[in-house]
């Protein structure tokens, strides 16, 4: 049987929401560094972005409106967006993913499960109930899905209000649903941090129903976006080059671990070519022993039997190797 939302740790408040990255709480449990760990527990890119050269104006003025176009104009050409639909830059995918239940007064929302839990902690936040079946008043899939890769159909993704998560889609370009962009109610949203691996620049990008995306805009107000961030993303979104390269390295690294886990026992359930869901005998003992050599992985309270896995860098393959 398939988990439920309900099975899910969405409580809000003081208590924290079940995620990977979650590497100071190893630190404080299996000792060392942060600088000795490989975290493995997250979907993002070992290999990062280059920065760009940063000056100081940078850092000490307001973000630039010109920039902030320029940026949107580099989205709309690195995704293909349709004309007809709007692009709008945000400090993360999360922050838009904690405003868009805001947009549609509360009703029924489709979340399937398992998938990333902060749709529905924050559908729940702004009074929406979780739809055990159809009709509902909102949908949301993950495209790729989180944990499992699962890629979804366009005539699955049917609701007045319809959000699309492609957050690590960027690994799989010919799959995106881009061009529902267009469709009213409709909500894309893109993560720069995964594919790009810099999370913590903090940027993602919403695309969609016009009217809904000025709305999203007329919530975050003006300079949301880091200047530093729109100087990346711009840089970024322009190199082709990198983003083709990147594609190629990730397919074989994912390759790589998919050997690897498999020789140790492990059996691939899915995935993307950032993360890899692996069924084995005891996941909460692999983590552990994974622990001990300061690698941190990515356990579910809904399972006893998936573990999740990131790509390492270059320098932790062997590390990896040697532990399992």
């Amino acid at each position: 049987m398939s988990a439920r939302v309900s099975d899910y740790p969405v409580e809000t408040g003081a208590t924290v929401r079940d995620h990977g990255g979650n590497l100071s709480a190893a630190i404080q449990r299996y000792g060392g560094s942060r600088c000795n760990w490989i975290d493995l527990s997250t979907g993002i890119n070992p290999r990062p972005y280059p920065l760009p050269d940063f000056t100081p104006n940078d850092w000490t003025a307001l973000p630039d409106s010109a920039a902030f176009d320029d940026l949107q104009i580099a989205a709309r050409q690195f995704w293909n967006i349709p004309d007809q639909a709007a692009v709008l830059p945000a400090p993360g995918a999360s922050a838009l993913i904690a405003q868009v239940p805001g947009l549609a007064a509360p009703r029924w929302v489709k979340i399937e499960t398992p998938t990333y839990n902060e749709h529905a902690a924050a559908f729940a936040n702004h009074g929406w109930a979780i739809a055990e079946g159809e009709p509902a008043e909102a949908r949301v899939a993950v495209h790729p899905n989180n944990p499992d890769g699962r890629l979804w159909r366009a005539e699955e993704l049917v609701a007045p209000l319809t959000v699309i998560d492609e957050s690590f889609c960027d690994v799989c370009p010919d799959q995106s649903h881009i061009n529902l962009a267009t469709r009213p109610g409709t909500i894309i949203l893109k993560s720069f941090g995964k594919f790009w691996g810099l999370a913590g620049l903090r940027l993602g990008f919403a695309i969609g129903d016009p009217a809904l995306i000025q709305q999203l805009a007329n919530l975050q107000g003006p300079w949301a976006v880091s200047g530093p961030a729109l100087k990346t993303g711009i840089q970024a979104l322009q190199d082709h080059e990198w983003a083709d390269a990147t594609r190629q390295s990730l397919a074989q690294d994912t390759k790589r671990l998919d050997q690897l886990a498999a020789a140790r026992g492990a059996r691939l359930v899915g995935g993307s070519d950032l993360f890899r869901l692996y069924e084995v005998s005891d996941a909460a003992a692999w983590q552990e022993r994974l622990a001990h050599a300061h690698i941190w992985s990515r356990i579910f309270p809904y399972s006893e039997n998936f573990l999740r896995l990131g790509l390492p860098p270059e320098n932790g393959w062997e590390r990896l190797e040697a532990t399992l």
